[in-house]
C-alpha cells in the first residue's frame, strides 16, 4: 500500500469516528514504511514526500523531517537529503482530528506529573478526551489547551498540534494519560508506541470465571461488519488491524472476575473487544453485552444484587492505573501509577461480599 492510499483509507476510518464520536485505548499516530523504487532519480527528501503524500504541503513536511518524525534507512536527515534507489523512508503521521476548533476552557483537572516535556493526567469518567463535530467543549483538551496557555500565551492549535495528544481512552473509561508538551516529545512518545516500549496497565471486571491465569489475546480488530458504531475481533487477521492484549487474573470473584491487562498495541475499544471475545464482556459495558447478566443464577435476589452493583458504577468497570515509558529528554524509564476509582472500588468490595456470603471464591 501506498502513503497515499493509506491516507485515503484513514480518513475514510477517522470520518466514520468523527460522526460517531468513538474513541478508545487508541493510538493516534500511524506509521508508513516505502522504499524508493530502483528507476527514481535524484530527488530532494521533501518534494519527494510532497509528491508521494496525499494533500501534504511541503511547510507540513518540512516540520515533519525537522521534528525527526522521517527517517531514511533508520537515520533521521534533512530536508534536502537527496533520495536514492533502495532507501527506505519511514513516515510518523498523526492522524487528522476531524471536528470543532480547540476552544481553551479553564477546569479542574487531575495532573500527576508535569514538566518541561510532558503532562499526566488522571482522566475522571464521563469526560471526553478531544472535541468531536458537534461537541466542541468541555473536552480534557480544552482544559490542557488553557492548561498550557496559562504557561505560555503564544500556545496555540498551530503551533502545537493537538496539544501533545498522542493516544485517548474511552469517555467512560478513567484512568492515566501522557501528552508532550513540545514537539520533540509528540516524535519520541509516538515512536515508542510504534516500538511498543510504552507500559500500558489496565485493570478490569469481566464477566465469568477466566479459565487461564494469564494468556495473550491475538486478533485484529476492525469495525463490526453489520453494525458500524461498535468493533469485532477477528482472529484470521483478514480484516482490520492487528491487536495484542496481555491478560492475567488478578481475583476470582465466582461469577466475575477482576483482570489486569497489558496492551502491546492500542486500538479503538481493544480490551472491551478481546475480552469479549474469549467470551468474558467488561462488567456493565453496553456496547459489548456486559451490561446484563452473563452469568449467575436465576433468583430474583441475585438480579436485584447485579441491577445494584451496574448503579455503583454504571460504565464498564476498566481503568488506566499504569503508564511507563522512557522520557523524551532524560531518556530514562518513568512509570507512574493511580489508584482505582471510588465507584470501582466499591464495586469490587460488593462482589468481594456476595462471593464471601455464597461461598463461591
Amino acid at each position: 500500500m501506498t502513503i497515499k492510499d493509506a491516507n485515503a483509507f484513514n480518513d475514510q476510518e477517522e470520518n466514520i469516528d468523527s460522526v460517531e464520536g468513538a474513541d478508545g485505548a487508541e493510538e493516534l499516530f500511524e506509521r508508513f514504511s516505502l522504499v524508493v523504487d530502483k528507476g527514481q532519480e535524484p530527488m530532494r527528501l521533501d518534494k519527494f514526500l510532497v509528491a508521494r503524500i496525499e494533500n501534504a504541503s511541503r511547510n507540513k513536511v518540512q516540520q515533519s523531517i525537522e521534528s525527526g518524525r522521517v527517517t531514511v534507512n533508520g537515520k533521521t536527515v534533512q530536508a534536502n537529503h537527496k533520495i536514492k534507489p533502495g532507501e527506505e523512508i519511514i513516515v510518523y503521521s498523526d492522524k487528522e482530528m476531524h471536528g470543532e476548533d480547540i476552544i481553551p476552557e479553564k477546569m479542574s483537572l487531575n495532573i500527576v506529573f508535569e514538566d518541561d516535556d510532558i503532562l499526566i493526567v488522571n482522566k475522571p469518567v464521563g469526560l471526553v478526551v478531544h472535541p468531536a463535530s458537534g461537541n466542541p467543549r468541555g473536552t480534557l483538551i480544552n482544559g490542557v489547551a488553557w492548561h498550557l496557555q496559562q504557561q505560555n500565551s503564544d500556545i496555540s492549535s498551530d503551533t502545537l498540534p493537538r496539544f501533545g495528544l498522542v493516544h485517548r481512552i474511552d469517555k467512560n473509561t478513567s484512568g492515566l494519560m501522557v501528552l508532550a508538551k513540545t514537539e520533540k516529545a509528540v516524535t519520541c512518545l509516538a515512536k515508542e508506541f510504534f516500538d511498543h516500549t510504552i507500559h500500558r496497565q489496565y485493570v478490569a471486571m469481566v464477566w465469568g470465571d477466566v479459565a487461564e491465569d494469564s494468556g495473550t489475546v491475538r486478533a485484529h480488530i476492525g469495525r463490526h461488519q453489520r453494525f458500524r458504531k461498535i468493533f469485532d475481533a477477528y482472529p484470521d487477521g483478514e480484516y482490520g488491524k492487528d491487536a495484542i492484549t496481555h491478560y492475567k487474573v488478578i481475583e476470582r470473584l465466582g461469577y466475575v472476575t477482576i483482570i489486569q491487562c497489558e496492551l502491546e498495541t492500542g486500538r479503538t475499544h481493544q480490551i472491551r473487544v478481546h475480552m469479549k471475545h474469549l467470551g468474558h464482556p467488561l462488567f456493565n459495558d453496553e456496547l459489548y453485552g456486559g451490561d446484563r447478566i452473563v452469568k449467575g443464577t436465576v433468583f430474583s435476589k441475585y438480579k436485584q444484587f447485579v441491577d445494584n452493583c451496574f448503579s455503583i458504577c454504571p460504565r464498564h468497570a476498566l481503568h488506566a492505573k499504569t503508564i511507563g515509558f522512557i522520557h523524551p529528554r532524560s531518556r530514562k524509564e518513568v512509570v507512574f501509577n493511580s489508584e482505582m476509582p471510588e465507584d470501582m472500588q466499591k464495586l469490587f468490595e460488593k462482589w468481594r461480599g456476595y462471593a464471601k456470603t455464597k461461598n463461591i471464591m
